[in-house]
């Protein structure tokens, strides 16, 4: 920050007082939005393993969050119609959902539920994480998944409990209470469980490596195609 100090000129000695606030381009504190800009960055899973080592499960932890996102992208990729690149022959930016498909992630890899062919779904892992390390993040979100049923169910909760101590113990208000409640939990939702699988559930799978892909059957005994990943720096 530059001040004033001379009275040279005919300059008035209230420009002592005078500051200039204009602050160099390169000099300027970044913006919440300019510091996160790059965000995420690519080492920076391996780099909190690196120094976060002796946290038992850590590795794990980080595993499925980034093996959630590639499900989810997988997803996305798959339910894509071939009909939207038929008008324009581009790609279209509205996200297609084939609610035939689901997934349930481990951290070890991610069971894929519905009809589909081996080779494209290899093509379509391939592409997820190609599309979700290139900056298209929004594929590691899905409105099916299980986290916005999750905070769904905590938010409704927690509204219900809070309006039951906070209004008369009368029916009439209470029932009142527990409508808005669940109103105001419906709204809020679909928000806070995608805030909720951004920054919290899932990541970019910057360190995921597919090591094959099997058909098979998940632990309470529906077929599935379960997808093997393994971790690299």
């Amino acid at each position: 920050m530059n001040t004033s100090a001379s009275f040279q000129g005919g300059s008035s000695p209230f420009e002592f007082f005078k500051f200039d606030l204009t602050t160099p381009v390169s000099e300027k504190v970044p913006s919440f939005e300019d510091r996160f800009s790059d965000f995420p960055q690519p080492t920076q899973d391996a780099d909190l393993l690196r120094q976060l080592s002796f946290i038992p499960g850590l590795k794990e932890i980080l595993m499925l969050r980034q093996v959630h996102a590639l499900e989810h992208a997988t997803v996305w990729v798959l339910s894509e119609s071939k009909s939207a690149y038929a008008a324009t022959g581009k790609p279209t930016k509205v996200q297609l959902d084939n609610e035939l498909l689901g997934g349930l992630s481990t951290e070890q890899g991610f069971y894929l539920y519905g009809e589909v062919n081996i080779s494209n779904l290899r093509r379509a892992i391939a592409l997820a994480r190609h599309r979700l390390t290139s900056g298209e993040w929004d594929l590691a979100v899905h409105p099916r998944c299980g986290t916005n049923l999750s905070v769904a169910m905590l938010l409704t909760a927690g509204l219900a409990v809070g309006v039951h101590l906070l209004l008369p113990f009368r029916p009439i208000e209470q029932l009142i209470g527990l409508g808005l409640a669940a109103t105001t939990a419906a709204q809020l939702a679909p928000d806070l469980g995608y805030m909720a699988q951004r920054y919290l559930t899932t990541a970019i799978p910057f360190n995921l490596a597919i090591k094959n892909i099997t058909r098979t059957r998940d632990p309470w005994g529906r077929e599935a195609h379960f997808v093997k990943v393994d971790w690299q720096e």
